[in-house]
Protein backbone atom coordinates (compact mmCIF):
# COMPACT_ATOMS: atom_id res chain seq x y z
CA UNK A 1 0.00 0.00 0.00
CA UNK A 2 1.47 3.26 -0.66
CA UNK A 3 2.99 5.64 1.91
CA UNK A 4 0.21 8.52 1.98
CA UNK A 5 2.30 10.79 4.36
CA UNK A 6 4.04 11.80 1.71
CA UNK A 7 2.03 12.20 -1.11
CA UNK A 8 1.18 16.36 -1.60
CA UNK A 9 -1.79 16.44 -4.36
CA UNK A 10 -1.45 20.24 -4.96
CA UNK A 11 2.39 19.55 -5.60
CA UNK A 12 1.89 16.34 -7.59
CA UNK A 13 -1.10 18.47 -9.88
CA UNK A 14 0.88 21.55 -10.89
CA UNK A 15 3.18 18.93 -11.79
CA UNK A 16 1.44 17.02 -14.07
CA UNK A 17 0.42 20.59 -15.88
CA UNK A 18 3.86 21.75 -16.08
CA UNK A 19 5.50 18.70 -17.50
CA UNK A 20 2.53 17.50 -19.58
CA UNK A 21 3.66 17.95 -23.44
CA UNK A 22 -0.28 18.51 -25.06
CA UNK A 23 -3.50 18.04 -23.36
CA UNK A 24 -7.05 16.44 -24.49
CA UNK A 25 -9.79 19.17 -24.91
CA UNK A 26 -13.05 18.61 -24.37
CA UNK A 27 -16.15 20.93 -25.67
CA UNK A 28 -19.48 20.12 -26.53
CA UNK A 29 -21.06 20.29 -30.39
CA UNK A 30 -24.19 22.20 -31.44
CA UNK A 31 -26.15 19.18 -29.85
CA UNK A 32 -24.54 19.22 -26.60
CA UNK A 33 -22.88 16.08 -27.45
CA UNK A 34 -19.02 16.08 -25.87
CA UNK A 35 -16.62 16.57 -28.46
CA UNK A 36 -12.81 15.73 -27.62
CA UNK A 37 -9.35 16.81 -29.52
CA UNK A 38 -5.50 17.20 -28.76
CA UNK A 39 -4.00 20.35 -28.23
CA UNK A 40 -0.76 21.90 -27.23
CA UNK A 41 -0.41 24.30 -24.29
CA UNK A 42 1.33 26.79 -22.38
CA UNK A 43 0.58 28.41 -18.69
CA UNK A 44 0.32 31.66 -17.26
CA UNK A 45 2.98 32.02 -13.94
CA UNK A 46 0.18 31.02 -11.90
CA UNK A 47 -0.55 27.44 -13.78
CA UNK A 48 -3.71 28.71 -15.73
CA UNK A 49 -3.72 26.80 -19.46
CA UNK A 50 -2.90 29.14 -22.50
CA UNK A 51 -4.04 27.56 -25.60
CA UNK A 52 -3.70 28.68 -29.69
CA UNK A 53 -6.46 27.65 -31.97
CA UNK A 54 -7.42 28.24 -35.15
CA UNK A 55 -11.12 29.68 -36.17
CA UNK A 56 -11.46 26.51 -38.59
CA UNK A 57 -11.07 24.16 -35.48
CA UNK A 58 -14.53 22.21 -34.51
CA UNK A 59 -13.23 22.89 -31.13
CA UNK A 60 -12.77 26.49 -31.77
CA UNK A 61 -16.45 26.78 -33.05
CA UNK A 62 -17.41 25.12 -30.25
CA UNK A 63 -16.67 27.22 -27.89
CA UNK A 64 -18.00 30.23 -29.83
CA UNK A 65 -21.05 28.67 -28.75
CA UNK A 66 -20.55 27.49 -25.52
CA UNK A 67 -17.37 28.46 -23.46
CA UNK A 68 -17.81 25.49 -21.09
CA UNK A 69 -14.84 23.14 -21.48
CA UNK A 70 -12.57 20.15 -20.22
CA UNK A 71 -8.61 19.67 -20.53
CA UNK A 72 -7.24 15.97 -19.31
CA UNK A 73 -3.22 16.20 -18.83
CA UNK A 74 -1.34 13.24 -18.11
CA UNK A 75 2.40 12.92 -17.27
CA UNK A 76 5.00 11.69 -18.95
CA UNK A 77 5.80 7.96 -18.17
CA UNK A 78 2.76 6.29 -18.70
CA UNK A 79 3.35 6.29 -22.84
CA UNK A 80 4.98 2.65 -22.91
CA UNK A 81 3.17 -0.32 -20.65
CA UNK A 82 0.37 0.63 -18.52
CA UNK A 83 -1.37 3.58 -20.38
CA UNK A 84 -2.92 4.42 -16.78
CA UNK A 85 0.38 4.49 -15.35
CA UNK A 86 1.14 8.00 -15.22
CA UNK A 87 -0.95 10.52 -13.25
CA UNK A 88 -3.31 12.73 -14.65
CA UNK A 89 -5.11 15.61 -14.37
CA UNK A 90 -9.07 16.96 -15.36
CA UNK A 91 -9.65 20.64 -15.46
CA UNK A 92 -13.29 21.98 -15.75
CA UNK A 93 -14.07 25.76 -16.19
CA UNK A 94 -14.26 27.94 -19.53
CA UNK A 95 -11.82 28.64 -22.05
CA UNK A 96 -12.73 31.61 -23.85
CA UNK A 97 -10.19 34.37 -26.18
CA UNK A 98 -8.02 36.62 -24.64
CA UNK A 99 -6.21 39.50 -25.74
CA UNK A 100 -3.54 39.54 -22.67
CA UNK A 101 -0.61 40.20 -24.59
CA UNK A 102 0.94 37.78 -21.77
CA UNK A 103 -0.75 34.83 -22.36
CA UNK A 104 0.38 34.92 -26.58
CA UNK A 105 3.93 35.62 -25.00
CA UNK A 106 4.28 32.66 -23.23
CA UNK A 107 2.15 30.35 -25.78
CA UNK A 108 5.10 31.59 -28.13
CA UNK A 109 7.94 31.21 -25.97
CA UNK A 110 6.85 27.01 -25.68
CA UNK A 111 5.68 26.54 -29.26
CA UNK A 112 6.90 29.16 -30.97
CA UNK A 113 5.30 31.82 -33.58
CA UNK A 114 4.54 29.16 -36.55
CA UNK A 115 0.28 29.05 -35.81
CA UNK A 116 0.03 32.58 -34.01
CA UNK A 117 0.82 35.11 -37.09
CA UNK A 118 -1.83 33.10 -38.81
CA UNK A 119 -5.15 35.46 -39.18
CA UNK A 120 -7.41 32.39 -38.26
CA UNK A 121 -5.15 31.90 -35.08
CA UNK A 122 -6.68 33.50 -31.71
CA UNK A 123 -5.43 32.77 -27.89
CA UNK A 124 -7.55 30.97 -25.43
CA UNK A 125 -6.96 31.28 -22.06
CA UNK A 126 -8.78 28.43 -19.06
CA UNK A 127 -10.27 29.42 -15.84
CA UNK A 128 -10.75 27.10 -14.24
CA UNK A 129 -13.18 26.04 -12.19
CA UNK A 130 -12.44 22.31 -10.98
CA UNK A 131 -9.61 20.08 -11.12
CA UNK A 132 -9.53 16.29 -10.41
CA UNK A 133 -6.00 14.37 -9.91
CA UNK A 134 -5.60 10.49 -10.47
CA UNK A 135 -2.23 10.04 -9.13
CA UNK A 136 -2.32 6.59 -8.50
CA UNK A 137 -4.25 3.69 -6.35
CA UNK A 138 -6.07 5.09 -3.51
CA UNK A 139 -4.84 9.13 -4.93
CA UNK A 140 -7.74 10.46 -6.47
CA UNK A 141 -8.23 13.72 -5.19
CA UNK A 142 -10.65 16.95 -6.29
CA UNK A 143 -8.72 20.19 -5.55
CA UNK A 144 -10.35 23.35 -5.55
CA UNK A 145 -8.74 26.15 -7.82
CA UNK A 146 -7.56 28.57 -5.12
CA UNK A 147 -5.48 25.70 -3.83
CA UNK A 148 -4.40 24.31 -7.34
CA UNK A 149 -3.17 27.60 -8.86
CA UNK A 150 -0.73 29.71 -7.03
CA UNK A 151 -1.20 32.89 -5.39
CA UNK A 152 1.23 35.64 -7.15
CA UNK A 153 -0.84 39.13 -5.82
CA UNK A 154 2.26 40.12 -3.73
CA UNK A 155 4.78 38.81 -6.80
CA UNK A 156 4.11 41.92 -9.29
CA UNK A 157 7.68 42.79 -9.41
CA UNK A 158 9.05 39.48 -10.41
CA UNK A 159 5.96 38.87 -13.00
CA UNK A 160 5.89 42.29 -14.63
CA UNK A 161 10.12 41.07 -15.56
CA UNK A 162 9.51 37.68 -16.08
CA UNK A 163 9.77 39.03 -20.13
CA UNK A 164 13.44 40.51 -19.38
CA UNK A 165 14.48 37.57 -17.34
CA UNK A 166 13.51 34.70 -19.95
CA UNK A 167 14.96 36.73 -22.93
CA UNK A 168 17.96 37.55 -21.60
CA UNK A 169 19.07 34.61 -19.89
CA UNK A 170 18.05 32.68 -23.32
CA UNK A 171 20.59 35.31 -25.04
CA UNK A 172 23.16 35.85 -22.94
CA UNK A 173 23.18 32.67 -20.42
CA UNK A 174 22.59 29.72 -22.79
CA UNK A 175 25.08 27.71 -20.61
CA UNK A 176 24.02 27.83 -17.39
CA UNK A 177 20.27 26.92 -18.43
CA UNK A 178 22.37 23.83 -19.87
CA UNK A 179 23.81 23.21 -16.49
CA UNK A 180 20.66 23.56 -14.74
CA UNK A 181 18.93 20.91 -16.86
CA UNK A 182 21.80 18.46 -16.93
CA UNK A 183 23.40 19.29 -13.35
CA UNK A 184 20.88 20.06 -11.20
CA UNK A 185 17.63 17.75 -12.79
CA UNK A 186 19.26 15.03 -14.05
CA UNK A 187 18.28 15.62 -17.57
CA UNK A 188 19.95 14.76 -20.69
CA UNK A 189 22.61 17.43 -22.72
CA UNK A 190 20.44 19.07 -25.23
CA UNK A 191 19.80 22.49 -26.38
CA UNK A 192 17.23 23.67 -23.55
CA UNK A 193 16.07 27.53 -22.73
CA UNK A 194 13.70 28.62 -20.48
CA UNK A 195 10.28 29.55 -21.75
CA UNK A 196 8.97 30.80 -18.29
CA UNK A 197 9.77 32.66 -15.11
CA UNK A 198 7.39 32.94 -12.28
CA UNK A 199 8.28 33.53 -8.04
CA UNK A 200 8.08 30.00 -7.66
CA UNK A 201 10.68 28.90 -10.46
CA UNK A 202 11.32 28.54 -13.50
CA UNK A 203 10.18 26.26 -16.96
CA UNK A 204 12.59 24.82 -19.30
CA UNK A 205 12.42 22.81 -22.25
CA UNK A 206 13.62 21.11 -25.14
CA UNK A 207 11.67 20.19 -28.54
CA UNK A 208 8.74 18.47 -26.96
CA UNK A 209 10.42 17.84 -23.54
CA UNK A 210 9.58 19.98 -20.72
CA UNK A 211 11.18 20.46 -17.08
CA UNK A 212 11.05 22.43 -13.67
CA UNK A 213 13.54 23.96 -11.16
CA UNK A 214 11.65 25.37 -8.44
CA UNK A 215 13.31 27.70 -6.23
CA UNK A 216 14.11 27.23 -2.61
CA UNK A 217 11.66 30.19 -1.37
CA UNK A 218 9.40 32.49 -3.44
CA UNK A 219 10.88 35.49 -5.00
CA UNK A 220 9.04 38.45 -5.29
CA UNK A 221 11.39 40.55 -7.09
CA UNK A 222 13.17 40.75 -10.07
CA UNK A 223 16.28 40.73 -7.77
CA UNK A 224 15.49 38.01 -5.36
CA UNK A 225 15.14 35.94 -8.81
CA UNK A 226 18.26 36.68 -10.24
CA UNK A 227 19.76 35.85 -6.88
CA UNK A 228 18.35 32.00 -6.99
CA UNK A 229 19.48 31.84 -10.97
CA UNK A 230 23.06 32.85 -9.99
CA UNK A 231 22.97 30.07 -7.31
CA UNK A 232 21.95 27.72 -9.35
CA UNK A 233 24.50 28.48 -11.75
CA UNK A 234 27.15 28.39 -9.11
CA UNK A 235 25.96 24.88 -7.83
CA UNK A 236 25.81 23.55 -11.10
CA UNK A 237 29.23 24.12 -11.91
CA UNK A 238 30.51 22.77 -8.99
CA UNK A 239 28.87 19.74 -9.80
CA UNK A 240 30.45 19.58 -13.46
Amino acid sequence: MADETSFDAIATARSVIRNARSASLGTLDETGAPFVSLVTFATMPDLRPVLSLSDLAVHAKNLKRDPRASLLFVAPGGESGNPLAGSRLTLTGRLAPTDDEAALWRYQQMHGDSTTSFADFHTYRFEVSGSHLVAGFGRIVAIAPDELLPDHSDCGDVLAGEKMVVEHMNADHADAIGFYAVKLLGLEPANWRMTGSDPDGIDLAFSEKRARLDYPARARTVAEAGGYLKNFAKEARERA
